[in-house]
């Protein structure tokens, strides 16, 4: 039996952006986390990079009580349409309750359509792209690589790493200085935190 404390939700869909999620995923899955993949249905999609993804189950059947996370990825489709925005509808459902939703790239905009960075402090690519959305929470944008603010975590396509690191500090994967030295390994080629990241708890 799957423990949904342990099981995170990804959202996959045609032109997502292949790069944005690796880490996320990679480490959560090495962390003891079961990572299923949510398609618009079962049916196949392909990533920006030509990859051919089966989803584990399809949006209509997700439900927030069986996941501890919802991560969305940018993807081309959250700009030319409104393709994705039932996406963004699951997402309101997640934070509604209480279950965390992690975006970046192309689906902050998504979120910001659906009006969930209106009262939420956030971040994105620029300011300027959300705003383009007509969304009414500019005054809550931070300019930063990846922004938690309670159950919502933002970040722009430039971040994985960033936006790794939120998702792992809300899910309690690593914390303190072994956080720190996690970010500072893979972000910065820190060969010294590898020691810290590695070194018994």
């Amino acid at each position: 039996m799957t423990d949904i404390r342990r099981t995170v939700h990804m959202a996959v869909y045609d032109t997502l952006a292949d790069w944005e999620t690796g880490h996320t995923t990679a480490h959560l899955a090495q962390a003891s986390f079961t990572v299923r993949t949510v398609g618009p249905t079962t049916g196949p999609v392909t990533t920006m990079g030509g990859l051919r993804i089966l989803p584990d189950l399809a949006l209509a059947d997700l439900r927030p009580e069986d996941s501890a996370l919802l991560v969305l990825p940018g993807a081309g489709l959250w700009d030319t349409g409104d393709t994705l925005a039932p996406f963004a509808r699951a997402a309101r459902g997640f934070l509604d309750a209480g279950v965390p939703v992690a975006a970046i790239c192309g689906a902050t905009a998504g979120l910001a359509r659906e009006g969930l960075l209106d009262d939420r402090a956030h971040t994105s690519a620029v300011s300027f792209y959300l705003a383009a959305t007509g969304y009414k929470g500019g005054e809550r944008y931070v300019d930063a690589d990846a922004v938690t603010d309670g159950d919502l975590i933002t970040a722009g396509p430039t971040e994985p790493v960033a936006f790794a690191r939120e998702v792992f500090a809300r899910l309690g994967v690593y914390e303190g200085e072994k956080l720190d030295a996690w970010y500072r390994l893979f972000h910065d080629s820190d060969l010294a935190a590898y020691e810290i990241l590695n070194a018994d708890s």
